[in-house]
């Protein structure tokens, strides 16, 4: 694991933890809002990236949702491949509604976690 992979880890953590509590609480929304974060900030660690969407993708089978989870299959191949030469749209939420080139505006909190991370690397 990478310098900016352990710095994020806390924060990744974090939001898959909270993920965990709203599928205890069967509220499947603000469970996958939860990955959706957590992809945000771990997208540049090939480590957190690929951890991230096999989370989505179990969302997915627990939802039935067939159109996500095959955008997420794809999207663990491009996260194993792609994300290591930085080929990662900054601020995508991961999510198989977003095409996965599409770069979307970071959050301020997000950002600077995001700098946090990455600072001293």
């Amino acid at each position: 694991m990478n310098n900016f992979a352990k710095k994020i880890r806390p924060y990744v953590q974090c939001e898959l933890e909270n993920y965990r509590l709203c599928i205890v609480k069967n509220n499947t929304d603000k469970a996958f809002f939860h990955l959706e974060n957590a992809h945000i900030l771990g997208q540049e660690s090939t480590y957190w990236h690929l951890i991230i969407h096999v989370y989505m993708a179990r969302w997915a089978i627990r939802q039935w949702d067939l159109k996500e989870l095959s955008g997420q299959l794809l999207r663990i191949v491009g996260a194993a491949t792609l994300t290591i030469f930085g080929l990662n749209p900054i601020g995508n939420t991961g999510g198989a509604n977003v095409s996965p080139f599409r770069s979307m505006p970071l959050s301020p909190e997000h950002k600077s976690i995001i700098s946090r991370a990455k600072s001293n690397i």
